[in-house]
């Protein structure tokens, strides 16, 4: 089925859901359900070296899906308009297909905020959840101070137009090979901390996954807008980076939901991507001279992403929520891949506990 290599342990599925045909990653025998949601420009094989761990702890039955537009699942537009909702009810569909009455619940990247609007939208199900790098609960680019501002009106900064286009036609391509925007650079230099490399079997496996991005109208990146304000390009409606603009995404209310499931919180101090100084966010491009005509800090400062991350999660905690923060030190943006032994750990002894 899948053109990415399959670790031995490791089942790739399909099931039929209410909403699309999903594509899986299954691993372990055990009886205590765990179900992990992937970033951006990945897929469920991301998680393949860190689902035979979990596995083998033998209480575990670890599932992966494969969210629209990635890996092998069915390629079905993403509406940016709703933010987060076509893939937090896509996650809905798929757990109900499996009969998951009860599970804990992982997302990365990307992932960590399909996870915060599925406990939103459908509370009472999370024994646990874990924020793994997640992005900011207020969008990707195009806000400002701790409580997400919009920097522009139009939330110019954010959306589809933000992608390096060169990237995505590298990903269109197929590109294997080593060049500046190449997808096997962007992974060793932005998705890890630098020099940290996998073994060249996994490389390979992270690759074929990324490659999997469907690089569509509806997919990635997405459609864009020009705008009169600087940096000159806003949201589109269509496409997972718009699905990320402030202009449609705002998941501030995850800190009222009904139920407060326990939440630990896993990030790296080196993190690049997801970052008060990210290199993917054009207020702090503009900072340090790499996009020309910076309008300066009084009127678009940096995203402070994490500091977005902890100001929602402590309203949460003061609304009778409880959560973990562990920042890893010497890791970037994947720290189950990176600091795998020390996330098995933090994340095994959590949800054991809840």
């Amino acid at each position: 089925m899948s053109t990415v290599q399959l670790l031995p342990g490791i089942n790739q599925k399909k099931i039929k859901t209410g909403r699309l045909e999903v594509a899986y990653l299954e691993a372990g025998t055990g009886s205590m359900p765990v179900v992990l949601v992937h970033g951006n420009c990945s897929s469920s094989h991301f998680f393949q070296d860190f689902m035979l761990a979990l596995a083998a702890k033998n209480h575990y039955v670890v599932y992966a899906p494969d969210m629209r537009g990635y890996g092998d699942s069915e390629v079905l537009p993403v509406d940016g308009t709703r933010a987060m909702r076509d893939f937090s009810d896509d996650l809905d569909s798929f757990v109900k297909a499996l009969d998951l009455n009860t599970f804990h619940l992982l997302g990365w990247s990307l992932g960590g905020n399909i996870v915060m609007q599925y406990a939103i939208d459908y509370p009472g199900k999370i024994r646990s959840l874990t924020l793994e790098s997640p992005g900011s609960p207020f969008g990707f680019g195009g806000t400002k101070d701790s409580v997400g501002t919009p920097t522009w009106p139009d939330c110019s900064g954010s959306g589809g137009g933000t992608a390096n286009p060169d990237f995505a036609q590298r990903i269109a391509q197929g590109d294997r090979g080593n060049e500046q925007f190449s997808p096997r650079t962007v992974i060793n230099n932005f998705y890890y901390k630098p020099p940290f490399r996998t073994s060249s079997d996994l490389e390979e496996i992270y690759l074929s996954s990324l490659l999997t991005t469907k690089i569509t109208p509806g997919n990635y990146p997405g459609d864009m807008t020009p705008s009169d304000n600087w940096p000159t390009v806003g949201p589109g409606i269509l496409g997972v980076n718009n699905a990320l603009s402030p202009k449609y995404m705002n998941q501030g209310n995850f800190a009222n939901i009904s139920t407060n499931p326990p939440l630990l919180w896993v990030h790296g101090a080196d993190d690049q991507i997801v970052s008060d100084t990210s290199f993917f966010d054009f207020g702090f491009l503009g900072q340090i001279g790499a996009v020309p005509g910076w309008p300066g800090a009084e009127v678009y400062p940096p995203q402070p992403m994490k500091t977005q991350v902890r100001t929602v999660l402590e309203s949460y905690k003061a609304n009778g929520g409880e959560y973990q923060e562990v920042q890893l030190a010497d890791c970037g943006h994947s720290p189950h891949i990176e600091k795998q032994d020390e996330v098995v750990r933090l994340f095994t002894n959590f949800v054991d506990t809840h």
